[in-house]
């Protein structure tokens, strides 16, 4: 667990270098959709990772700094890199979304290629930051990389008009930080919210852990919500922050997935990857039925041909 009062100090600390991002209502299917594709990097992972290396020592930054990261976490530290003069290096699975690749080269930091799928490309890099005596940041296992994922729901609390009318809040979970954050948002409320994580059915090592407590038997199969798979690490902080804070867990397919990029695309004129979509998604296919909820859109680095086929995809389809 993590005090609050880190969430808030995070919040004074990453402000001059993040984006307060909209949030929107869609009366008609009664949700509220916090909009953190449009954050700096396109996605909110540059508010865990800004909070984690702007409060190390200034020793601890000229060591340097290496992530994991499908993407979305690796362009946040870079960024962080760059913002403090530092040195990243992030380890990437060689089926790593390729735009997202691009975009953390284009932020200064060196990329490692791994053989594998993100488990093996964390093992990599947490085995050469030991080796070489740098900083680790992980993505989701560090309670400063939580505490600014968190100030996602200190905004979103602040923009609703009647937060206590709020039933559900859904937010995508995968190594379970940011969730984990808007449980300890929640831990100050008068008037909790029911708390929902929603996981790729192609990669539910988390939906399993909530529900199974094991992620023993779980496949990782290719996923449209690819920030999302992978094995939590052992011992996480998230797993027993999860199951104080959450309470229910959902999976969707990757059809699913699909149907709710597209109709962001056509209903709001947004482009989100499939990691924010699963939100969208358990609201779309009937999952969350009773009370408005919000939705946290998690980003919008879906590669441009990939997008562009599943819109095309779903030309002409009417919108209930």
């Amino acid at each position: 667990m993590i005090p609050y009062e880190w969430l808030q100090e995070a919040e004074a600390r990453i402000a001059p270098h993040i984006l307060k991002t909209p949030l929107t209502q869609d009366a008609r299917r009664n949700i509220y959709l916090k909009w953190e594709n449009r954050q700096v990097t396109g996605s909110f992972k540059p508010r865990g990772a800004l909070n984690k290396v702007l409060s190390l020592q200034d020793w601890e930054r000229n060591e340097g700094l290496v992530a994991a990261s499908a993407g979305n976490h690796g362009q946040g530290v870079a960024l962080a890199a760059r913002l403090t003069g530092a040195r990243a290096e992030v380890f990437v699975s060689e089926h790593a979304v390729p735009a997202k690749v691009q975009a953390m080269r284009d932020l200064g930091a060196i990329i490692h290629a791994v053989p594998g799928g993100y488990a093996d490309a964390e093992r990599a890099g947490r085995q050469h930051a030991e080796q070489q005596h740098k900083v680790f940041v992980s993505p989701y296992n560090d309670g400063q990389v939580i505490a600014g994922q968190g100030t996602i729901g200190l905004e979103v609390l602040r923009e609703l008009a009647d937060g206590d009318r709020v039933a559900n809040w859904i937010v995508p979970a995968g190594g379970g930080g940011l969730i984990s954050a808007i449980g300890t948002v929640f831990s100050r409320l008068k008037h909790c919210p029911r708390l929902i994580g929603v996981q790729a059915a192609a990669s539910p090592f988390t939906d399993s852990l909530f529900h199974r407590h094991t992620q023993d038997g779980i496949q990782d199969l290719p996923t449209l919500a690819d920030g999302l798979s992978g094995a939590v690490e052992d011992g996480s902080v998230t797993i027993p922050m999860i199951q104080q804070y959450v309470d229910d867990f959902l999976t969707v397919t990757e059809d699913e997935i699909s149907r709710a990029i597209a109709f962001a695309w056509y209903a709001y004129h947004e482009k989100i990857e499939g990691s924010a979509a699963v939100a969208l998604a358990a609201i779309l296919e009937g999952r969350v039925s009773h009370g408005p909820s919000v939705l946290i859109l998690t980003g919008g680095n879906i590669q441009p041909e990939v997008h562009a086929e599943i819109v095309a995809r779903y030309a002409g389809e009417q919108w209930d």
